[in-house]
């Protein structure tokens, strides 16, 4: 298998990857494994592009004060890692926008963002446990 003998072939610009990551548990555990898997892609293959929605309890993971892993975002942030906060679970649990870490974005309907993104091409991907 040439992609187990030669990882350089991700970088290679054979293919640009899209993924786009849905994460909807406020397990911290799998906010830290989320953090870990978003490096490894990028250092295997540095020009995938990733979006990673976040709704339901997976919100807290942008809420100030709540996320055990806002440095490891700003560091993803600039690898253009986009993470996007869901209007919909942020009106449902109260939480303003003041109060979303400021390396996020928003979208309305976090479930039809990660549709919409499946219907452009990108690969999704349930993160946790």
């Amino acid at each position: 298998m040439i992609a187990q003998t030669d990882p350089g072939i991700y970088s290679a610009g054979i293919k640009q990857h899209k993924i786009v990551f849905q994460l909807t548990t406020d397990d911290t555990l799998a906010h830290k494994s989320l953090m870990k898997q978003l490096n490894n892609i990028t250092s295997v293959a540095p020009d995938t592009k990733i979006e990673v929605v976040c709704h339901g309890p997976g919100l807290n993971m942008l809420v100030k004060g709540k996320s055990p892993v806002q440095e490891k975002i700003k560091e993803l942030k600039k690898k253009d890692i986009v993470f996007m906060a869901c209007e919909f679970s942020m009106n449902e649990r109260n939480v303003p926008k003041d109060k979303i870490i400021p390396e996020a974005g928003f979208v309305k309907a976090g479930i039809i963002e990660i549709v919409t993104r499946q219907e452009e091409g990108w690969s999704y991907i349930k993160s946790g446990f």
